[in-house]
């Protein structure tokens, strides 16, 4: 098979240097421009996550609300939960986090896409299903998350995106390629 030639903006690691390492690791790396110089390019080396999209029979969408940190804020979200690490299996992985943070399981569990959150400053891939034929249970999440449930119709939670009420990334895609769906059903 032949080789596929590199792109032309290419940047060829010069020096790798781990900054932190922790459950992500940050890197700050020294890279060969295109032009020949030198730059470094700072990033989280990540794991990668999943994220999935409850729906109850009657459309209604299962949300969590845990405060974030970095913004400040409590945040409407849908489950989600980083990888173990490069061999955990993102379907069990969704089954697990959806399990923790809301006790439901569910009957299917359909990938919808995995995409790059940020792919400027991180390597995360993210994973994003649906989850339908909901059973409900017990949450037990991890002791270091403080999260709510809160069940919402699917035409609400739009709104809200639309109000910028929800401004999660993942949600956000997630609720919009549940749209698409439902516009595909009429």
């Amino acid at each position: 098979m032949a080789k596929k030639a590199a792109h032309p903006y290419t940047e060829k690691k010069h020096k790798h240097r781990l900054v932190f390492s922790g459950t992500v690791n940050f890197r700050a790396d020294t890279v060969t421009l295109p032009n020949g110089r030198r730059a470094t390019r700072e990033f989280v080396d990540h794991p990668g996550a999943v994220a999935v999209l409850p729906v109850l029979p009657d459309g209604r969408i299962v949300f969590v609300r845990q405060f974030r940190y970095p913004v400040g804020l409590a945040t409407l979200e849908i489950p989600a939960g980083k990888l173990d690490g490069p061999k955990d299996s993102p379907l069990r992985r969704v089954k697990a986090e959806l399990k923790e943070e809301t006790g439901y399981t569910a009957r299917q569990i359909t990938p919808i896409l995995s995409y790059w959150p940020t792919p400027a400053f991180s390597t995360e891939v993210l994973y994003i299903y649906t989850a339908t034929g909901l059973s409900g249970g017990a949450p037990d999440p991890d002791e270091d998350e403080f999260l709510t449930l809160e069940i919402i119709p699917f035409e609400k939670a739009w709104q809200m995106v639309e109000t910028g009420r929800i401004r999660d990334s993942k949600t956000v895609i997630a609720l919009q390629a549940w749209k698409i769906k439902l516009l595909e059903k009429k």
